[in-house]
């Protein structure tokens, strides 16, 4: 077992990360995979089934918090009381006019706050309560980081919010800058702790705009499976593919530099959506290949023949996604040498 008594920010800084990437794969990926699948059939069973893989995903703050501690070396306890805070610290259950309400996987970025002042908590007790661990662990370690964490959760927010407001600017602009600055904004946020999805839908995204969003999102995801299915397991890269990309923070905040194909894939990428005129809901702006959400609104937005609609969409989310994706790759890697492709490496 690690010994974390005497874990330095970097490291645990660490810890947190990579819980929060493993974290996201094992609540998101059972939806991202079958959900749209059991939606397309009728019948109890697959509403049930696809309830179920839906359901997951609020569960994800607490699979954060228990990944976080399991990489601290926690026991069963302490890791079940990080989750638990986890969990009410991302505010995806919340408490308004004498109502519990949830549907969501939270605040990602306050659920690694949150993570992190629990588990720096129970390192500094649990070596000091002795007999009263079964009682003072779940206070000290659960509800004292929740209470801090529902308390920082409207100012976290904030961050969420602010990238949303500045996203929706670029609304009012003229439809080719827009197309570029939506792409590029979704490429990024895709592998960052805060919800394309979320965003998409908070600030009604529609039209080009939503269109543009779920380009930038394949554009990001072209990029890290060309890069991933020379470095990791198949497994991981099918992961990217069904929509976890997000494990790839860890990699990002160490090596950013990974940022720069994806960048200009996804400025190509955008030009191609505004000149396709690619369109999508504010459900769709999130997601780009995931369960094929992406694909399928732009394809029954499409105005045209069903040839001419189904080569929009194979041009916008495929050829030039992944063309442009192998050519950035090639550029930054091999001609200007600015990165190894052993940084998309995915270390559980």
């Amino acid at each position: 077992m690690t010994d974390t008594s005497k874990l330095g920010f970097k490291q645990s800084f660490f810890y947190v990360l990579n819980g929060t990437a493993t974290g996201i794969v094992v609540g998101l990926i059972p939806n991202a995979v079958l959900g749209e699948v059991f939606k397309a059939f009728d019948g109890r069973f697959f509403e049930i089934a696809y309830q179920v893989v839906y359901s997951l995903q609020f569960a994800t703050a607490a699979a954060i918090g228990v990944l976080v501690a399991v990489n601290f070396g926690f026991n069963t306890m302490q890791a079940a009381t990080v989750g638990t805070a986890c969990f009410v610290g991302s505010g995806a259950v919340t408490f308004k006019d004498g109502i519990w309400s949830g549907g969501g996987i939270g605040d990602l970025i306050n659920v690694m706050i949150t993570a992190g002042i629990a588990c720096w908590i129970i390192l500094k007790i649990k070596d000091r309560i002795g007999s009263f661990n079964a009682i003072g662990m779940p206070i000290f370690g659960g509800a004292v980081p929740a209470f801090i964490g529902v308390l920082l959760l409207p100012y976290v927010s904030l961050i969420s919010k602010t990238i949303g407001d500045i996203i929706n600017s670029f609304t009012l602009l003229e439809p080719m800058t827009m197309s570029i600055l939506i792409s590029i904004a979704f490429s990024l946020i895709i592998v960052s702790p805060i919800s394309t999805a979320a965003i998409g839908i908070a600030i009604g995204l529609e039209g080009l705009s939503a269109g543009a969003a779920a380009i930038g999102v394949t554009a990001c995801t072209a990029i890290l499976l060309i890069s991933s299915v020379k470095v990791n397991k198949i497994g991981t890269t099918l992961a990217i593919l069904f929509g976890a990309m997000k494990m790839m923070l860890p990699n990002l905040v160490r090596n950013p530099i990974m940022l720069v194909p994806v960048v200009a894939t996804g400025a190509v990428s955008g030009v191609v959506a505004s000149l396709l005129n690619i369109q999508g809901i504010p459900a769709s702006a999130g997601f780009g290949l995931v369960g094929l959400v992406g694909p399928i609104h732009a394809f029954q937005l499409v105005q045209g023949s069903f040839g001419v609609a189904l080569l929009h969409v194979v041009i916008a989310f495929i050829i030039v996604p992944f063309g442009v994706g192998f050519i950035m790759d090639y550029i930054c890697r091999v001609g200007l040498k600015l990165y190894t492709v052993d940084i998309f490496k995915y270390e559980e």
